[in-house]
């Protein structure tokens, strides 16, 4: 019999195949900074927090008006339109938990259908964004913390959730969920993934079926 599954991955180079950072940062003309220290990051080389921290902070006196420019160029990645499918197929839900940013993935999540998004959230004053974040960071912990939230409200056992992910900031839910999917992923989460995937996200549909 076929349970109802919770699917929570995350956004940047998972969800969709940019990173978010990256797209505000080629606005305000600093992406080979940001783009290294993300890297260095989703190695393990880096805590997250700091380096969101010092990423930010080259945004600084960028306009609002980057937030529709990112949007614009984002790419979703091949197959999530159809794991999203059938997930919602099977009764089940579909999260995206993200270090990147609600003002990009406010209009993701509705393009997507998603039931439950999280984000972090940029400080913007006068229209302007002032290189700092607001609210509580999304980092591993709380990435975590999302999934086994959004499963309870969903009255979904962890045992029937899947959480998918490239780096290493997705460890952590990855480890709380049931079956834990490496896409595209560092080396440090293909050795820790129950599963790896490639190149197209819907390769996770078999998955469903087999929790439990």
């Amino acid at each position: 019999m076929s349970v109802t599954p919770l699917v929570v991955l995350d956004c940047d180079s998972t969800t969709i195949q940019d990173e978010v950072i990256e797209l505000l940062a080629d606005v305000a003309g600093t992406r080979e900074l940001v783009a290294e220290v993300t890297e260095r990051a989703m190695r393990g080389e880096l805590d997250f927090a700091e380096s969101l921290v010092e990423r930010v902070a080259t945004l600084r006196g960028t306009s609002e008006s980057a937030f529709a420019e990112a949007y614009e160029r984002v790419r979703l990645s091949p197959g999530i339109r159809e794991l999203i499918a059938a997930v919602h197929e099977r009764g089940g839900k579909v999260g995206v938990v993200s270090g990147g940013f609600h003002e990009v993935l406010d209009t993701i999540a509705e393009d997507l259908g998603l039931d439950f998004w999280r984000a972090n959230r940029l400080e913007v004053v006068d229209g302007v964004l002032t290189g700092r974040t607001v609210g509580p960071i999304i980092d591993a912990e709380a990435k975590a913390v999302a999934l086994a939230e959004w499963a309870a409200a969903s009255g979904i056992p962890l045992s029937a959730t899947v959480a998918i992910g490239d780096g290493a900031n997705d460890l952590k839910m990855m480890a709380v969920a049931a079956v834990g999917v490496g896409y595209n992923a560092k080396p440090i989460v293909q050795e820790q993934a129950d599963l790896s995937i490639s190149h197209d996200l819907s390769l996770a549909i078999p998955v469903l079926d087999r929790l439990g």
